[in-house]
C-alpha cells in the first residue's frame, strides 16, 4: 500500500501587483500581507496601485469582497464571463497594439514596452486570480493566508494539517478501494461517497469563512484537501497502479 504524501495539493504564489485594468475596483480593505509586503512594491512596473484582495479583480461577480462580509461560495460561471472581459481588455497585444506608432519600435520606444511590461503582468495576475477563485480549495488556502495568516501549503511540520484518527481511516479506506478497483465501475461507490464529502465539506467551510471562524475554516480547509486528493486518484485510477493521496 503506497505510503501518503505529504506534499501539497497545489503550490499558490505570492504575485506582484501590477497596475489593474479601468474596471477593476480599489476601495477593498487591504488584505492581512498587502501593507506589509515590500517586494511586490519594488518589483511592480511604475504607478501600479497595490490590490486589496483577489475579490477586487471581479467586482461585477463579486461586489460584497471576501468573507465574513461576502460569500464563500461564488458563481463560477459568472467569475468566468467576468474574467474573459478582464483579459481581453488586459491582453499585452491589445495594449502593443494601442501604443505603436508606424515608426517606432519596443527599443525606442521606452512607454511602449512599459505598456506591454504592465499588461503582461495584468494578465497574469488576472489569471492567477482567477484559477484560485474557482476552486473552493484554493480559494480557502488562499483567503485564510491573505486574511488570517495562516499558511496551510507552508505547515511542513503540520501543525496545522495533521488530520485527525477518523478523518486519516477514512482516507487510508478510500486509496484501499480505489487500488482494489479492477474497472472504473468499482469506483462508482467511491466517487459519489466522496463527491458527498465535498459538497458538506465546501458548504461547511463558507460557513466558518462567514462567520470569521479561523479555527473551524482551517480543519475543514484539511480536509476538503484529503477529498479533493481522493477526487483525483478516481479521476486518474489504472488498474494496478498504487495510488499515492497528496496532502
Amino acid at each position: 500500500m503506497a505510503a501518503l504524501s505529504t506534499a501539497p495539493v497545489a503550490t499558490m504564489r505570492r504575485t506582484i501587483t501590477p497596475p489593474l485594468p479601468r474596471t477593476v475596483a480599489t476601495t477593498w480593505p487591504q488584505s492581512r500581507n498587502a501593507s506589509t509586503s515590500t517586494s511586490a512594491s519594488t518589483s511592480s512596473p511604475p504607478n501600479s496601485p497595490p490590490i486589496p484582495t483577489y475579490y477586487a479583480l471581479f467586482p461585477e461577480t463579486l461586489p460584497d469582497g471576501p468573507p465574513p462580509k461576502g460569500k464563500f461560495s461564488i458563481d463560477v460561471r459568472a467569475l468566468r464571463r467576468e474574467f474573459l472581459r478582464l483579459q481581453a481588455a488586459s491582453h499585452p497585444d491589445f495594449h502593443h497594439h494601442a501604443a505603436a506608432s508606424p515608426s517606432s519600435s519596443s527599443s525606442s520606444n521606452p512607454q511602449k514596452s512599459i505598456a506591454r511590461l504592465r499588461a503582461e503582468a495584468t494578465s497574469a495576475l488576472i489569471n492567477q486570480a482567477y484559477k484560485t477563485l474557482s476552486s473552493p480549495l484554493l480559494r480557502a488556502q488562499y483567503l485564510l493566508r491573505e486574511l488570517y495568516g495562516v499558511d496551510l501549503e507552508a505547515d511542513e511540520r503540520g501543525a496545522e494539517t495533521a488530520p485527525d484518527a477518523e478523518l486519516l481511516m477514512t482516507v487510508l479506506e478510500a486509496r484501499e478501494a480505489i487500488e482494489e478497483a479492477e474497472t472504473e465501475a468499482d469506483l462508482d461507490e467511491v466517487r459519489a461517497a466522496n463527491e458527498a464529502r465535498i459538497q458538506d465539506s465546501e458548504a461547511a467551510l463558507g460557513e466558518a469563512l462567514e462567520r470569521g471562524d479561523v479555527q473551524a475554516a482551517k480543519e475543514e480547509a484539511v480536509r476538503l484537501r484529503y477529498w479533493v486528493n481522493i477526487r483525483e486518484g478516481v479521476d486518474n485510477w489504472e488498474r494496478g497502479k498504487p495510488v499515492v493521496l497528496q496532502h
